[in-house]
């Protein structure tokens, strides 16, 4: 069991890494007359102020409970097939733990690559917002 867990902590630990170290993608203005006039502090609050209007009025994505659940769903999977071979190879616990850590690690880690992107609902609104406080966005990232 102990080499069991010497393993799940070599898939744990970049996987955690990858969650803390990924920060979120924001809106890139392009540098207009209101843009020059404000400055890049003032825009940047700007920024804040409508990314959490959008997230009071129901467009932030749910990300984090997403990732969680394709994990949990990774995790199942990988259990379910690690049984199979677990019980064709005669060493069933073996196999359906090693199953569920390589399915919530293989999940997960594609759900935090796809998760860098904003969810389209909120990025529409953050842009309308800035739009009508005088920026211009032209991406994010």
């Amino acid at each position: 069991m102990t080499a069991m867990l010497k393993k799940l902590g070599i898939l744990i630990i970049p996987f955690t890494l990858v969650v803390f170290g990924c920060a979120p993608k924001r809106p890139v203005l392009y540098p207009n007359a209101h843009l020059k006039q404000v400055g890049k502090e003032v825009a940047e609050a700007d920024i804040d102020e409508c990314i959490q209007l959008a997230k009071d009025y129901g467009a932030g994505s749910k990300s984090g409970e997403k990732i969680a659940t394709q994990t949990a769903e990774g995790a199942a999977v990988g259990g379910a097939a690690g049984a199979a071979v677990g019980a064709v190879t005669g060493n069933l616990g073996r196999g359906v733990a090693a199953g569920a850590a390589g399915g919530a690690a293989a999940a997960g880690t594609r759900q935090i690559f796809r998760s860098g992107d904003p969810d389209p609902l909120l990025k529409q609104f953050v842009e309308k917002c800035l739009r009508d406080k005088g920026y211009e966005p032209i991406g994010w990232q």
